[in-house]
């Protein structure tokens, strides 16, 4: 899609390519929603992203850290700091009000902005003019691609459903642990593939972007849609508040910020953030 369209693989990844392995997430946390699993739905937004970052990313970074363009990269980075920050301040008082969802969809729409500025901007930037492109070859990949995208969700949801059962059923573990790290996980595979994949064709752009993009998503989208079904609030509880977002922004930051000021990821932010994403699911099951 990308060669056919001559929008840079970043952009892609970042949009199409996120939207997609998204899916898991929006699909799992409305239902909780709607079903008044209030800790799920949030936990599983808040968790997926934790998962994307301590756990996706860092895998990539230690198979492959590469430089990076600050100028794509900072306007993404920027846009998913400002998110979890507005989502833990908008929620201190326990609850996502209409009021912060506004300010989350705003932010949202800025990210829709900056996505299609750049696809406009960079269109031929990465890729190569000699690709041919007729209409069959354009029609079969876009028709593996819907279809790749039917099937994460319905993998996805098996895999939630069973691990949850397990869980909750069988093991007794509390909802809000069970959406942190069994469901955000298993929700997070398709951007594990992806990254895997984007490492071995050596696109960590790709990677980057997919990761960001889906960040981005999963917190400026899912929870105001999630609050919106309840009728415009979202409760939030005491630990995603005071343990899990700011986990979140801390992983966050450790990711980002050297990557901006050194133009370049390195192993040691992947093995840090990891090292700290396994110490934080101990302490869940723990306390």
């Amino acid at each position: 899609m990308a060669s056919a369209s001559r929008i840079p693989p970043f952009i892609i990844g970042a949009t199409v390519v996120s939207l997609a392995t998204t899916l898991p997430e929006i699909i799992v946390s409305l239902i909780a929603a709607w079903q008044g699993q209030t800790d799920m739905a949030t936990g599983n937004a808040v968790g997926s992203v934790t998962a994307n970052t301590a756990l996706i990313l860092s895998f990539s970074l230690l198979l492959r850290p590469e430089p990076i363009d600050r100028a794509r990269l900072m306007p993404k980075a920027f846009l998913q700091i400002a998110a979890v920050l507005t989502l833990w301040f908008s929620g201190i008082s326990g609850w996502l009000t209409p009021f912060g969802c506004v300010g989350m969809l705003i932010l949202f729409g800025l990210f829709v902005y900056e996505n299609l500025r750049c696809a406009r901007k960079e269109r031929r930037g990465d890729i190569a003019t000699s690709v041919t492109v007729n209409r069959n070859t354009l029609i079969r990949n876009l028709l593996i691609f819907v279809i790749g995208a039917g099937e994460i969700i319905i993998g996805s949801r098996l895999l939630v459903d069973n691990g949850t059962l397990i869980a909750r059923d069988i093991l007794h573990i509390d909802e809000r642990i069970v959406s942190l790290t069994m469901v955000a996980i298993g929700t997070s595979l398709p951007e594990l593939v992806t990254a895997i994949s984007a490492v071995v064709k050596k696109s960590g752009s790709l990677a980057v972007g997919n990761i960001l993009g889906a960040n981005t998503i999963d917190l400026l989208l899912i929870l105001p849609l999630c609050a919106l079904s309840r009728g415009g609030i979202l409760p939030l509880s005491r630990g995603s508040i005071w343990i899990d977002i700011p986990f979140c922004l801390l992983i966050t930051l450790i990711m980002l910020v050297p990557a901006l000021v050194k133009r370049r990821f390195y192993r040691w932010q992947g093995a840090v953030s990891l090292s700290m994403y396994l110490l934080y699911t101990i302490l869940l099951f723990v306390f």
